[in-house]
């Protein structure tokens, strides 16, 4: 009877001891697949929103801004009181000198004109987000008057002529892609009212838009393609056309 009860046991503890079976190994690996999946798609929804935010927040907010200066004031910020240009900083040499930073905050608020949050305050001007990596970038705005394309008399020839325009300096690939989506409803570097600044004074005859001259694979500071998911992404200035 001992016998029997101890080949018992030995055969309960060798059924307790046994592994995973194939089809268990498959269910949890499905279950790890949609967890990660859902971790990835999370944190795509969560830089969308924080893109729009920072597009709807601060550089709709500053857009504003300078639309309710000109309204009040009748001039551009910077401009000569005596002898307007019509021209952002016409007050200041040589021309196309941008307006930043306290210089460009205090000019607003001297105007009685309400300013985006930022990033602090004294900081308006900038504002600190976060690349396709999770690395913080931090992005920030100027005005200026510069050369912008515009079409000339002859199809498919363009002119550059000098607009009042948003500077917007630090913009990675996604933010670009976000930010041109919703002033423009397309994604073009070249054409449109959101530009990058290296494009947008080309004049180059029947050449077609072109795409944003960086993209999330690049590290910071280069155009060279490393794809090292810890590396802060490389960033491009951008211009965007202010209606007057």
């Amino acid at each position: 009877m001992t016998s029997l009860h101890t080949a018992s046991s030995c055969r309960t503890r060798v059924r307790r001891q046994r592994g995973f079976s194939l089809l268990e190994l498959s269910v949890v690996l499905v279950v790890i697949g949609l967890l990660i999946g859902a971790v990835a798609v999370g944190r795509d929804l969560q830089r969308s929103a924080a893109n729009q935010r920072l597009s709807t927040d601060f550089i709709q907010g500053w857009q504003l801004a300078y639309e309710a200066y000109f309204n009040g004031v009748g001039r551009p910020p910077g401009d000569n009181a005596l002898a307007p240009t019509g021209r952002v900083n016409g007050a200041v040499t040589p021309a196309g000198t941008p307006l930043c930073g306290a210089a460009m905050i205090n000019a607003f608020l001297a105007a009685g004109i309400r300013v985006p949050t930022g990033r602090t305050e004294g900081q308006q001007d900038r504002y600190v987000y976060l690349d396709s990596n999770g690395n913080p970038q931090e992005v920030q705005v100027c005005f200026s008057s510069l050369n912008w394309s515009e079409p000339a008399a002859a199809v498919g020839t363009y002119v550059a002529m000098p607009r009042n325009l948003m500077e917007i300096r630090n913009v990675t690939y996604s933010l670009a892609g976000a930010l041109d989506q919703q002033i423009d409803g397309r994604s073009d570097a070249r054409f449109g009212s959101l530009r990058a600044a290296s494009l947008a004074a080309d004049v180059t005859a029947n050449n077609p838009g072109q795409i944003w001259p960086i993209d999330d694979r690049m590290a910071f500071g280069t155009v060279a393609v490393t794809t090292l998911d810890e590396s802060q992404v490389a960033v491009v200035n951008a211009f965007f056309k202010m209606t007057r």
